[in-house]
């Protein structure tokens, strides 16, 4: 419990700062302050024309402008200065002696309010574990922004397995060859329409999909694997979907089904793997053990010729929400999931000599398991 000179404060742009938007679930394109008081209420400070829409949506108690906290001598003309100065006042004004702050806190404010005596405390997991317990507003975000990026994922894998080809091999669409930027460009489009940003999204063929983050380019071919990897943002909620599928034209190469086969079983292993008070270094675990017994490694080629060593290079997956990677991680180290942790569950195999193979769902954590938010079908094949 704060004592009653101890408060909370969270700031700067909610357009950025991901944990003062989850705070406040309201969004501006300037500084905004939460100060949470010792009585248990919450103030915000932002600029006087915001305050209307935020007394209607912000997850605050009052709604004040920065000049309803002007010090002695007024304002300064820079804008985040004089929101550093309201919010020092404001804390000045309620009596508050010590500020308690998150991560993300800016310079700027801890210098304001030093310099008025009042001591600034970091709490390290502030806005990181709150964060990472979706609620049940943030799941139903994070299931439509899946449903959308699964739509746009089963249009491209569906584009690639129906394409035609030539002799050389290369895959047409409508007449023209499907490059990995053409198939991109549908993929931006596709999205834009379901008010959806895209940031650059993976559509690696061949050898390109033998480096897990390649965004690949050029042309596709027949009877190579083309890794696809969407993680769109909803404008409307600012959740982010994410998911893996990978797609063959044609035949599939043997060592490519049998690195499919590898993963499809990791990825089940991972997720069954995967409930509260399990550590995210266990489920990586479960995931390298699966895919060693499948005869494949963990790590980046060391003594091995690096254009045939096939192995999984990174982690099993990572928390998502309001960014696409957050805390916590599946991987070593990884720290012990909590029930409404989501996460993704990807295992792939990279070999750059043949490409790569990954398979991505999202999953919540529950007591005593979690719940896959993907429906779609995993396979290679897609017409």
């Amino acid at each position: 419990m704060m004592s009653n000179t101890t408060a909370l404060v969270m700031a700067g742009n909610p357009q950025t700062n991901k944990s003062l938007y989850r705070a406040i679930r309201f969004m501006v394109h300037d500084a905004a302050i939460a100060i949470d008081l010792p009585d248990g209420t919450r103030s915000l400070i932002l600029r006087e024309i915001e305050m209307d829409r935020a007394k209607k949506h912000a997850k605050a108690d009052r709604v004040y402008g920065y000049s309803d906290f002007a010090p002695v001598g007024g304002l300064s003309g820079d804008r985040d200065i004089g929101a550093a100065q309201a919010t020092t006042e404001c804390l000045l004004r309620h009596g508050i002696k010590t500020v308690i702050a998150d991560r993300t806190l800016p310079l700027l404010y801890v210098d304001e309010m030093q310099a008025a005596g009042i001591a600034v405390e970091l709490d390290k997991e502030m806005g990181v574990l709150d964060r990472r317990v979706k609620d049940d507003e943030e799941l139903s975000h994070l299931r439509q922004a899946q449903k959308v990026t699964e739509a746009v994922m089963r249009m491209a894998c569906e584009t690639v397995a129906n394409a035609t080809t030539k002799k050389d091999g290369v895959l047409h669409f409508d007449g023209s060859p499907l490059t990995s930027e053409r198939l991109r460009t549908m993929i931006d489009t596709f999205l834009l329409e379901k008010s959806f940003f895209n940031p650059p999204c993976i559509v690696a063929g061949g050898s390109d999909g033998g480096d897990c983050h390649e965004l690949g380019s050029g042309n596709l071919y027949t009877e190579q694997p083309v890794i696809i990897d969407i993680f769109p943002l909803d404008k409307s909620s600012m959740y982010n979907g994410d998911c893996t599928r990978t797609v063959v034209h044609g035949s599939i190469p043997d060592e490519i089904a049998r690195m499919h086969k590898a993963v499809a079983a990791a990825k089940q292993a991972a997720i069954a793997k995967t409930k509260a008070g399990v550590t995210g270094e266990e489920v990586h675990l479960e995931t390298i053990r699966v895919l060693d017994a499948h005869g494949y490694a963990e790590g980046l080629p060391k003594e091995h010729d690096p254009a045939t060593f096939c192995s999984m290079p990174h982690g099993t997956g990572h928390g998502i929400g309001l960014d696409v990677h957050e805390p916590p991680l599946l991987d070593r180290n990884g720290a012990s999931l909590l029930e409404g942790d989501v996460v993704t569950i990807e295992p792939g195999l990279y070999s750059h000599a043949l490409g790569g193979v990954r398979i991505e769902d999202m999953v919540v954590v529950t007591a005593n398991g979690c719940e896959n938010f993907n429906s779609l079908p995993e396979g290679l094949t897609w017409k």
